[in-house]
Formats: structure tokens, C-alpha cells, sequence
């Protein structure tokens, strides 16, 4: 793969990963519509472990605490902050992992990567979320995250297994039916992605381990540098707009693309 087609496929990434339009349904379309050679699993994986160290990065306050409460985990109770975040965050993470693990034996995961797929994922959710956002109160904080807030912010997290969905929207969707606001909200949806995306990451380095494919192993460590650095520029903007813009924008973006996708899927049978 050259390196303008890793550069581009790891800036759609990196820009798109931490905005409520699904980085994954851009992913499949690239191909889709442009004719260019599918990247695969790996290089889809490669780019969002760039992006997954941009988070860490970017919420190092927030990750450091968490790792500092493991310890706490490990011996069996939850006594300081730092602890209930890291049991929120893992307890989050268990039904994405179960449901992941399902779809790909199962084989269904390959089955989704469809234009129709992303483009009804694109319009029905894009909707969803304008409805939360909306309606959804704003009188709670990231400080106030609860263990049954995270089984029910992972539960909507599962529904981004579905290309198109978006998994930063659909948990964004969820915090705000929760009473979040927007920037706690989304904050929340950051950190939930640091442990999903890690176990996607460990699970597909397995496949490429077995494979013994070197030159995938190459082009996904060139595609992680990229998307890293414009996930980083990505999520420094989106938080800093989020203070004076809502999500409606997102909204009518994935609207528009979604009946364009839908239109191109059973009209010209994309």
C-alpha cells in the first residue's frame, strides 16, 4: 500500500474517530466509493490504536488516575477515585467485548462492511442522536459516572459494532439520555474508548502474529503514526468547539451522507 493511501486512510481516522460520524463507516466507504484497494481489518485496527494513544494522551489526567486505582482492582476492593473509575471503565467495556467476540466468529463482521449497512447506521443513528441531545438534561458531570451508568453507556456502546454507527456518538448518545452534558458527556465516551480499542487492537495482533504478514505489520505502524497525530489535532478542536456548538451539525452531516450512501447502495447497487 503506498504511503499517500495509508497518509489519507489515517487522516479519515484520525479525524473522524473522535467526531459522532463513525470513523469505521468512513473506513469501509473509502474503497467503496473510490475503487481503491480495501485496507482490511489490519490496517483499520492500525489506525484507531493511533488514535488510541492520541486519547491517552490527550486525557492523561484521567488515564493515570485510572491506572493508579488497577492496583486497588486487583486486590479485590474500590476505595479512592481512582478505583471506581477503573472498575467503571472495565465493567463498561465487558458487553462490546462479548458482543465483538460473537460477530467475528460468527463471521457477521465481515457481512456489515456494506455501503446500505453505513449508510441506514449513518441516518437512523444520526437521528437517534439528535433526539438525545435534545432532549437530554445537562445536570450531571464526569464526576458522577456510577456503576449502572457504565453497564448502560456499554450496552450502547455495542451498537457500534455495526459500521456506520459511530462508537463515540452512540456512547454520546447514551450519556446525554443519562442527563450528561455535552463535554462530560463526551469525555466519558473518550475514556470508554481506551479499553475497547485496546481489546480490539490485542485481538486482531493475534490474527496478524498468525499470519506472519510483516508488510501489514509495516504499513499499520506507518497508518497508527498518522492517524495519531491528526486524532490528537481532531479531539483538541472538537473540545474546544463543543463549549458553543451542539451536535446538530454532526447530525445533519450523517443525515445527508446516509440517504446519499442509500441512494448510491439500491439505485446503482454500490
Amino acid at each position: 500500500m503506498s504511503l499517500f493511501h495509508l497518509f489519507l486512510l489515517a487522516v479519515i481516522q484520525g479525524v473522524t474517530e473522535f467526531l459522532p460520524v463513525s470513523s469505521s463507516g468512513h473506513l469501509i466507504l473509502f474503497p467503496n466509493l473510490t475503487g481503491a484497494e480495501d485496507q482490511g481489518l489490519v490496517i483499520d485496527v492500525a489506525v484507531h490504536v493511533g488514535t488510541l494513544f492520541a486519547v491517552i494522551l490527550y486525557f492523561w489526567s484521567d488515564v493515570k488516575l485510572a491506572i493508579s486505582g488497577l492496583g486497588e482492582l486487583a486486590r479485590g476492593k474500590v476505595s479512592s477515585r481512582g478505583g471506581f473509575l477503573a472498575l467503571c471503565l472495565i465493567v463498561s467495556t465487558i458487553p462490546v467485548v462479548i458482543a465483538g467476540l460473537a460477530l467475528k466468529l460468527s463471521g457477521l463482521d465481515e457481512a456489515l462492511r456494506s455501503t446500505a449497512v453505513v449508510g441506514w447506521t449513518m441516518l437512523v443513528f444520526g437521528i437517534v442522536l439528535y433526539w438525545a441531545d435534545q432532549t437530554g438534561a445537562e445536570t450531571r458531570k464526569a464526576e458522577d459516572w456510577s456503576l449502572k451508568d457504565a453497564i448502560i453507556m456499554g450496552l450502547w456502546q455495542v451498537l457500534a459494532l455495526i459500521p456506520g454507527t459511530s462508537r463515540s456518538g452512540i456512547t454520546i448518545t447514551g450519556a446525554r439520555k443519562l442527563g450528561y452534558s455535552r463535554e462530560d458527556g463526551a469525555r466519558l465516551a473518550m475514556l470508554m474508548s481506551i479499553p475497547t480499542i485496546m481489546m480490539a487492537g490485542g485481538l486482531l495482533a493475534l490474527d496478524v502474529i498468525g499470519e506472519a504478514d510483516m508488510q501489514a505489520a509495516r504499513d499499520g505502524a506507518i497508518a497508527a503514526a498518522f492517524a495519531f497525530v491528526s486524532a490528537l489535532a481532531a479531539l483538541a478542536l472538537m473540545f474546544r468547539l463543543m463549549k458553543s456548538v451542539s451536535f446538530t451539525p454532526y447530525v445533519i452531516y450523517r443525515v445527508i451522507l446516509g440517504a446519499i450512501l442509500l441512494v448510491l447502495a439500491y439505485g446503482f447497487g454500490w
